[in-house]
């Protein structure tokens, strides 16, 4: 794929612009957006600016990350707390994900999301309430491994870290979870399967390509 350099306040405008001519693939009136990047790639960033371009072209926008879905730190931790094949296909729990988040977004559906379920800190239950998505509305699910579960994305985008950058980008203390999105690549080739690609080793100089 051929990557052009872009800026962030352009690419967050194109893909705003992209989310507003795209139709949910089985007919809902909620569109479900992914970007997916490691932690160190900060797609929580980039889901709130396309949520605030969308709000400011008259869309409803929910921005919600993984980390407030993770399991209990008993089942977390089972196999240690540094283990990367647990992180990689354990940590997050997608049950939930499917249950509160994509199925009220379906064809007939509440629209009603819980934005959170768990909170790592406390290893408590949020308890947040559920939130309204109107029609017309879109979801913005960021977090790692989005790609590899089914999820009934629209669009996908997924940040791209080359293993260098990842390394080096990634704070010291969590360089155990490394091996993880080596698999990531290995098994889903995420920078294939996303509808968008965007470079982004170099923080201030990211490059994008796809939107097929």
């Amino acid at each position: 794929m051929r990557l052009e350099a872009i800026t962030w306040e352009r690419l967050t405008e194109a893909l705003a612009d992209r989310v507003l001519r795209t139709e949910a693939e089985d007919g809902s009136p909620w569109l479900r957006i992914g970007i997916d990047g490691a932690p160190a790639a900060r797609p929580g960033e980039l889901a709130d600016r396309v949520a605030d371009a969308l709000r400011l072209r008259g869309r409803g926008a929910l921005v919600a990350g993984t980390e407030g879905f993770l399991r209990p730190a008993s089942l977390r931790y089972e196999y240690g707390r540094e283990d990367p094949d647990s992180y990689y296909s354990g940590w997050f729990d997608t049950g939930a994900l499917w249950r509160e988040v994509f199925a009220p977004l379906e064809a007939g559906g509440t629209g009603r999301v819980l934005p959170d379920l768990w909170d790592p800190a406390s290893d408590r239950a949020t308890r947040s309430p559920h939130v309204g998505l109107p029609p017309g509305g879109a979801l913005l699910l960021h977090g790692p491994f989005l790609l590899g579960h089914w999820f009934p994305f629209d669009l996908t985008v997924h940040l791209r870290l080359s293993p260098d950058a990842l390394e080096r980008r990634t704070d010291e203390r969590e360089r155990w979870t490394l091996p993880a999105f080596a698999r990531y690549e290995q098994e889903v080739g995420p920078q294939d399967a996303a509808d968008v690609l965007v470079r982004a080793e170099d923080p201030r100089h990211p490059a994008w390509g796809g939107l097929r």
